[in-house]
């Protein structure tokens, strides 16, 4: 790249942005870490095009190129990702949010909305806080409490940095750090209105692991033992003392899960138990509802 310390050598936003399309071959990606790297995003970004970097900037896209090409994943190189309506702080202590998740974050939406005010939602395994704090954004304001419960204290760093995008829902949310219902007060007790969890659903030795994940992403968050299932069988089992009669569980399962979720289910006597796919047709989210009495 041009050498921005010598005046007849300045570069452009404009110019940047080419070499590093060029060089990743990939517009997109390219448009994401100049606009990082120059502070500036969207229209923003668009009207400084054909104003010159400074040295700082170019060595912070410079930084970032060689991480990104380097193998670590754009999410983390960035900093940041968009999750629904929110802008989420990433980095390699947390999972990096997926369409699929926004898909379950969906579903708890809709049954949340369904249940009047005020309801009590606790987000099981909340890593970057992208569930527990969509709900707690998308929802009135007032309506709903929200519990973000990690048994990671780094996760939970992340939560929080992440709380002030929500603004004044913020208020609403609580922070619990422990195993699953674990860290939650005793006084909730089977008066939970909706539990919802993206939990590790990843066998230890599944062959279809991206290496990319199993190398940056954390483990604690990924992996369930021989079946995947071991924390899913924790938090169904667990719910059924800690959700109140007729609450919800809301369940990121993997795409080969489905039957043996619904099992599990149905042996802790939920009802009203069902599977939905995710835009690719896959088994995705598992729901339940703790029978009435």
């Amino acid at each position: 790249m041009a050498d921005p310390t010598d005046p007849s050598d300045a570069i452009t936003w404009r110019a940047l942005l080419a070499e590093t399309a060029e060089a990743l071959g990939d517009r997109h990606q390219a448009r994401w870490l100049c606009e990082a790297a120059s502070g500036a995003a969207g229209e923003e970004f668009v009207l400084a095009l054909d104003e010159p970097a400074t040295l700082r900037m170019v060595g912070h896209l410079d930084t970032m190129l060689a991480r990104f090409r380097g193998g670590e994943p754009l999410q983390y190189v960035l900093g940041s990702w968009q999750f629904r309506h929110l802008e989420l702080m990433v980095d390699p202590r947390v999972l990096i949010p997926r369409p699929e998740t926004e898909w379950v974050c969906e579903a708890a939406l809709g049954i949340a909305r369904s249940i009047p005010a005020p309801r009590t939602i606790v987000d099981l395994g909340t890593g970057s806080g992208a569930i527990g704090l969509s709900l707690a954004y998308e929802l009135p304001v007032g309506s709903t409490t929200v519990w973000l419960v990690d048994v990671s204290a780094d996760a939970l760093d992340v939560a929080r940095a992440n709380l002030a995008g929500v603004g004044r829902a913020a208020s609403a949310v609580r922070i619990a750090e422990g195993s699953w219902f674990d860290a939650l007060p005793d006084s909730l007790r089977e008066s939970l209105d909706l539990v919802v969890a993206n939990p590790p659903y990843i066998a230890d030795d599944d062959p279809e692991m991206e290496p990319a994940v199993r190398e940056w992403e954390p483990h604690s968050a990924l992996f369930a033992g021989d079946d995947g299932l071991d924390d899913i069988r924790s938090i169904v089992s667990g719910g059924v003392r800690w959700i109140r009669p007729g609450g919800h569980l809301v369940l990121e399962i993997g795409h080969q899960q489905g039957a043996a979720v619904t099992a599990l289910l149905r042996a802790a006597d939920y009802a009203n138990i069902e599977v939905r796919p995710d835009l690719a047709g896959r088994d995705r989210i598992a729901i339940g509802r703790r029978a009435e009495q």
